[in-house]
């Protein structure tokens, strides 16, 4: 099975909204398998986004994600990675189709409430920033056999 990062950020988490995220990745069928609320250090906000590093917006994405308690979640499932940025929506809320996490609930590019990897490959590197091999566990859910084939 695949798995994905997924972070409601400092806005999502100060909204209340981290059940809701949980929520709908459970009703969609996905198991979580991680998961944690932390103040993000300067060091872990650089490594997670230094692609953007020589971009003029790289110290207003830093100085956002370290200003408050953010949910770091991994889920798994089949098409995960796909599937949960259909769910989140399009970067820019007012770009994000109604029904998706920031089409319900985002106006501001700056604060788009959630984080999801872009890529099979983007979420590897980022469950390894996030996450020690322990801290993530390996199950089965009962309601497997009714979701898969």
């Amino acid at each position: 099975m695949e798995r994905t990062f997924i972070a409601v950020k400092p806005d999502g988490v100060q909204r209340g909204l981290v059940g809701e995220v949980i929520r709908r990745f459970e009703a969609k069928g996905f198991t979580l398998v991680g998961l944690k609320l932390l103040q993000v250090s300067k060091d872990l906000a650089e490594q997670h986004y230094g692609e953007h590093q020589e971009k003029p917006f790289f110290p207003g994405l830093v100085a956002f994600i370290t200003s408050g308690p953010v949910v770091a979640m991994v889920w798994e499932g089949k098409g995960v990675v796909a599937a949960a940025r259909k769910m989140i929506g399009a970067t820019n809320p007012l770009n994000s189709e109604p029904g998706t996490l920031r089409g319900d609930y985002g106006i501001d590019i700056g604060r788009n409430i959630i984080h999801g990897s872009d890529a099979v490959e983007t979420a590897q590197r980022e469950i390894g920033l996030w996450f020690q091999s322990e801290e993530l566990a390996s199950w089965e859910p009962s309601l497997s056999s009714w979701i898969y084939e």
